[in-house]
């Protein structure tokens, strides 16, 4: 950001830093001084393996990450050719594309062989003394690769040498992850960080393993704060929810491997912790069994919910059922569900409050399942680096809610930045079916918009009011890919076809009073991936009350 950008962008900068914490503003501050910290060397000798297996088998990498053979690979829909000689430089697709390729996750796929695996990681420790990989964020997803490779019979093709070659390298990276905890930026970095350098405290016996062990009683205080009561993560982001719940499920799969290892306690807590996850993430979890696509969310780079589920089994964590109308109070989510339909709406603001880089706008969202298929989707997410499709995917006109005079419910600003924050609140509530919630857009004279979410066997029901003052309100439904829409004289037919050949049909009632257009909208399912979707856009002048109504049937 040049000085002019930032003289005019100084109010939002202002409404973005008041809200951080103290210790995470001074880190802040020593950041743009003095940048990343320095890779570290951990005294004494390579530390030995403690741990050789495990309880029980660690999950498949994840659906984005593939290994085609001969040196190329795919991340996040990109391709990338390894080559005889790793460019682990490389910037031209991004960091988040740079940090996947430093998490190494490629090499647990079925197709690498022991050696390849092996000579891989050994390049990387040769030829990647400092840069991007010495992060705190990659070294974190590293140690975890990396240690279930060590923890996997028959993974690694090594040497005695060899070995201790990686294992001195993981020592000195856990000791340069210990003393660089994400303190700055805090939320699912924070976390994961605590969580890698317990994790190998507990898979590595040397000199600094007792001290990596005790940040336990760090992990354990961030998972108090950053798992809400419902069993949410902070941010809101089904992705980001099941990822660290994975995380956490491994920390405890080597908490049972060696259980005279683990920290007093921490077993039972990483037991209660993942418990909670898994009923919250069955909250946000549509029929189909794959996530909702609120704020920064796409498939196919958590594992899946079943996956997890059985995962967690396996380790001893199970949950029950939930029953089919559920809201998540702290986490700010809520699941209807009757007969063929099942509604989850997103009912909070930008969370949480000092860091809420992940959220969209998408306060009194919903995504709407019929006959276990999505119809009506959120936008998802296809990057992280500033630009239109950045933009767009945050952007209020891209949730299925109601956009008041053009303006964006959060200040929203760079690629992770928000400024004002709009106030989002539940007012009611009845597992029968029926929640309303408000929200009022960050500036002083935002319009209130309530909304009434009502779902039966025999349809839903979506009921808008805005109150205050209001020229022209914008309500958008995007629908999902699978099905096509007709639109005329205010009413919608969106028909699919089923497996079986047969034509299933879902009947929209619009809202009076408006302007009712169907457009082609762009759809982010995953990182990567754009798909075009038809989206009904209404507009309407001075409109107070608006219903919606959805039922099967043509």
């Amino acid at each position: 950001m040049n000085r002019f950008d930032l003289l005019r962008r100084l109010p939002t900068v202002v409404r973005s830093l008041r809200r951080l914490r103290v210790r995470q503003a001074l880190a802040q501050a020593q950041h743009m001084m003095v940048g990343p910290p320095a890779p570290r060397r951990a005294t004494g000798a390579a530390p030995i393996l403690a741990i050789d297996c495990v309880e029980t088998s660690f999950l498949q990498p994840p659906a984005h990450v593939h290994w085609r053979g001969e040196g190329s690979i795919e991340l996040l829909a990109t391709p990338f050719e390894l080559g005889d000689r790793v460019d682990w430089e490389t910037r031209a697709q991004g960091p988040l594309f740079a940090y996947h390729l430093h998490q190494h996750d490629y090499l647990r796929c079925p197709g690498a062989t022991p050696l390849d695996r092996s000579e891989r990681i050994r390049d990387w420790i040769r030829r990647h003394p400092r840069g991007v990989g010495w992060d705190p964020h990659p070294i974190s997803l590293r140690l975890l690769t990396w240690g279930k490779l060590l923890a996997s019979p028959g993974a690694l093709e090594l040497s005695g040498p060899e070995r201790e070659e990686i294992l001195a390298s993981l020592a000195d990276q856990a000791e340069t992850l210990a003393q660089g905890l994400e303190v700055r930026l805090q939320a699912n970095h924070l976390l994961s960080n605590l969580i890698s350098v317990v994790w190998a405290g507990l898979l590595l016996d040397g000199r600094t393993s007792d001290a990596w062990r005790a940040l336990a009683t760090r992990l354990v205080q961030e998972l108090d704060d950053q798992i809400r009561p419902d069993g949410g993560h902070e941010e809101r982001s089904p992705m980001y929810h099941a990822l660290l719940l994975e995380n956490l499920l491994d920390l405890l799969n080597l908490c049972l491997a060696a259980p005279r290892r683990a920290p007093h306690g921490l077993e039972q807590t990483l037991r209660d912790t993942t418990q909670r996850m898994l009923a919250a993430l069955d909250v946000v979890t549509p029929p189909d069994g794959r996530i909702a696509l609120f704020a920064d969310s796409g498939f196919d780079i958590a594992a899946e919910s079943d996956s997890l589920r059985d995962y967690a089994s396996r380790l001893g964590v199970r949950t029950q059922p939930p029953s089919d109308s559920v809201h998540l109070p702290q986490t700010g989510y809520l699941r209807l569900r009757a007969g063929d339909f099942a509604l989850i709406a997103s009912v909070a603001g930008p969370s949480p409050r000092h860091q809420p880089g992940h959220a969209h706008c998408d306060a009194l969202s919903f995504v709407l399942s019929v006959g276990g298929q999505r119809l009506v989707t959120d936008t998802g997410c296809f990057e992280y680096r500033p630009g239109t499709r950045r933009d767009r995917a945050r952007a209020t006109a891209s949730h299925a809610t109601l956009q008041l005079d053009g303006e964006e419910q959060a200040e929203l600003w760079a690629a992770h930045r928000i400024g004002g924050r709009p106030s989002v609140e539940v007012v009611a509530w009845d597992a029968s079916g029926v929640a309303e919630a408000i929200c009022r857009g960050w500036s002083a004279h935002a319009a209130l918009h309530r909304r009434r979410f009502e779902v039966c066997e025999a349809g839903v029901t979506i009921r808008d009011g805005v109150e205050g003052p209001c020229r022209e309100v914008r309500a958008c439904l995007p629908i999902d890919p699978a099905w096509r829409v007709e639109l005329a004289l205010g009413v919608a037919r969106a028909t699919r076809i089923a497996a079986a050949g047969c034509a299933e049909s879902v009947t929209i009632e619009l809202p009076e009073g408006f302007t009712w257009s169907l457009e082609q909208g762009p759809y982010y399912p995953s990182f990567g991936r754009e798909e075009e979707r038809f989206v009904l856009v209404g507009v309407g002048e001075g409109c107070r009350e608006a219903v919606t109504r959805f039922r099967c049937g043509g």
